[in-house]
This record gives structure tokens, C-alpha cells and sequence, in this order.
């Protein structure tokens, strides 16, 4: 089981060397990390975008473009659907953002002739290595999905139980959070989770555990399990998976974990023909190197599936 992201990295290592296609890859940040990925032996790249650019970039951070393949082309969009392509036909393993909106980027992701749909649900999960916590910690969704519905959430969990199971964990605990941890009527956010908790017990969702409603303290917090007299429950502070009820929820924790406690991260789109990097432009270098690793993982167990 992989407990921190040094395992998540070594996991790589058993793995065949994957390849990422960078969609408008004139950004130092990104480069910079692309770069560190192939030192690492995390990945190698694809660089697509405007050749001058990415050469000019390239200098600017004393990076060398030895072994690189890259593919010029000026206009933004269109790189993004060659990068896309290039994941799409298999010529590469994952998909990764590069110096283009968010919109134009997702919507590549989406092309109906060269994307990377399948059907399912689109779907954010972060993996968290928190010190004081002893393993990684899946928080779902903070990025994409604004106010899912009780389906959503559902396809939410499956999407995430895939990247735990890729990362090693067998069978997730997962707590779909709530300001309280008792069903209340008045409280649609509990609803869903007692339902999620009933479907998981009915057998109609599977390769996890599902216990919920759990406010946040129980989740990650065994103390606070105890002094609440919570140790009947199926998880007992020892969640892998938080399930936000919303983004706001999911969004406000993120950001808290990140500028304020001793984190590392990385971050996947899911529910998509192969993984998608999906970073902030305010992500540090470690959660776009941390975010390749873990693309790397999901897309050897999505290889041999």
C-alpha cells in the first residue's frame, strides 16, 4: 500500500515508462516539472505547442530539450487536439495541461473524434500526503463537479476507488462528509449518505467501504472517534476517501490542507479513456511532479486492467 508519495514514486519504477502529452507546453512551471519527471524516471514527455516558445522557456529555466519530441504548432486550441490525439491513439499514456485555459483544455478532453470520453461521470480526486496522517488521504471532488446529484456522487466514488486501488489501497474507506453525523431530514447532504451507505451495504457499490454521514472529525480523526463514542461505526477516523457534499466544501478544505499544514499532493481527472493532469497555474512544482507520478500509476493499472 502506498502510504506516501515516495511509495506512489517507487511504484513507478515497477512500471513500463510511460509517456505524457503536454497540451501548449510553453509554461516554465510545467516544463520544469516535465523535466524533474523524466530525471525522477516518472515519465517521459510529448511538448506540444509552439516550438519557439518552448524553446525560449526552456532557456529561460536552463532546461536542455535533448530527447524531446516536440510538436510545433502556434494556435493554442489546436495544440491541445494534437496533444489530445496523441493520448487518444495511444502514442502516449496521459494528457497534461499546459499554458491554456481550463475551458479549452476540458474541452479537448471532450472532443467527440480525438478525446478521451467514455460515458462516465468527469470527476476530480487529490491525493494528500498530511503529516500527522499515516497514509495518503483521496479528497473528491474539489475542482469539477459543482452540486452533484445522489448519481453522481455515485459514479464519484467508483471513479475514486479506481485511483486507490491503482495506488495500492484495496479497499477505501469512504466518507461522504456532512456537518453532522446522524441523519437528519431537514439536511439533504446526510440523505445522500445514508443512501450511499445503503447501496454500499446492498452490494450495489463495491471495492470500498462506505460510511456516512461522518462529519470531518470523525473521518480523519481517531481521538475524536473515540470521545464521541463512534467506535461502532466502520470508519473511526481512519477515512481514505473524503467525499465532499459540494465543491465549495471540497474546494475550501483543499485550499486550507495546502496553505496552511505540511502537505504534498497531486491531482487527476478522472472517469476519462486515460489520465488526465489537470493542475492549477498556483500548484507548486512538487503537486505537477507528484501529479505525473500519479498519473503514471493509474495509467499502468488502467494498461492492465
Amino acid at each position: 500500500m502506498s502510504k506516501t508519495f515516495n511509495d506512489l514514486i517507487s511504484k513507478v519504477s515497477e512500471c513500463s515508462v510511460k509517456k505524457v502529452a503536454v497540451a501548449v507546453a510553453q509554461d516554465s512551471a510545467v516544463l520544469e516539472a516535465v523535466a524533474a519527471a523524466k530525471e525522477r524516471k516518472i515519465a517521459e514527455a510529448i511538448l506540444v505547442g509552439d516550438e519557439d516558445k518552448i524553446k525560449e522557456v526552456a532557456a529561460s529555466i536552463n532546461m536542455s530539450l535533448d530527447g524531446y519530441e516536440i510538436i510545433d504548432e502556434k494556435d493554442n486550441y489546436t495544440a491541445a487536439l494534437k496533444a489530445v490525439e496523441l493520448v487518444h491513439n495511444g502514442q502516449a499514456d496521459m494528457y497534461m495541461k499546459g499554458l491554456i485555459d481550463t475551458k479549452s483544455f476540458l474541452k479537448s478532453v471532450l472532443d467527440k473524434e480525438v478525446g478521451l470520453r467514455t460515458g462516465k461521470t468527469l470527476s476530480h480526486v487529490c491525493v494528500f500526503e498530511i503529516d500527522g496522517i499515516d497514509h495518503l488521504l483521496f479528497l473528491t471532488d474539489v475542482a469539477f463537479m459543482t452540486y452533484p446529484t445522489l448519481e453522481e456522487k455515485v459514479h464519484i466514488v467508483e471513479n475514486t476507488v479506481e485511483i486507490c486501488h491503482a495506488c495500492g489501497v484495496p479497499n477505501p474507506k469512504v466518507a461522504p462528509l456532512a456537518a453532522v453525523e446522524v441523519v437528519n431530514p431537514k439536511m439533504p447532504v446526510t440523505l445522500d449518505a445514508e443512501e450511499l451507505t445503503k447501496m454500499y451495504e446492498e452490494g450495489k457499490i463495491t471495492g470500498c467501504i462506505i460510511d456516512g454521514p461522518l462529519s470531518l472529525d470523525l473521518a480523519i480523526d481517531p481521538e475524536a472517534a473515540k470521545h464521541k463514542g463512534a467506535e461502532g461505526r466502520k470508519i473511526v477516523g481512519d477515512a481514505d476517501v473524503l467525499l465532499f457534499p459540494d465543491i465549495h466544501a471540497g474546494n475550501l478544505v483543499y485550499k486550507c490542507l495546502v496553505h496552511t499544514a505540511k502537505v504534498k499532493n497531486g491531482n487527476i481527472l478522472t472517469g476519462t479513456k486515460a489520465p488526465v493532469i489537470l493542475t492549477s497555474r498556483s500548484d507548486d512544482f512538487e503537486t505537477k511532479v507528484n501529479s505525473i507520478a500519479l498519473g503514471a500509476v493509474v495509467a499502468e493499472a488502467m494498461s492492465i486492467q
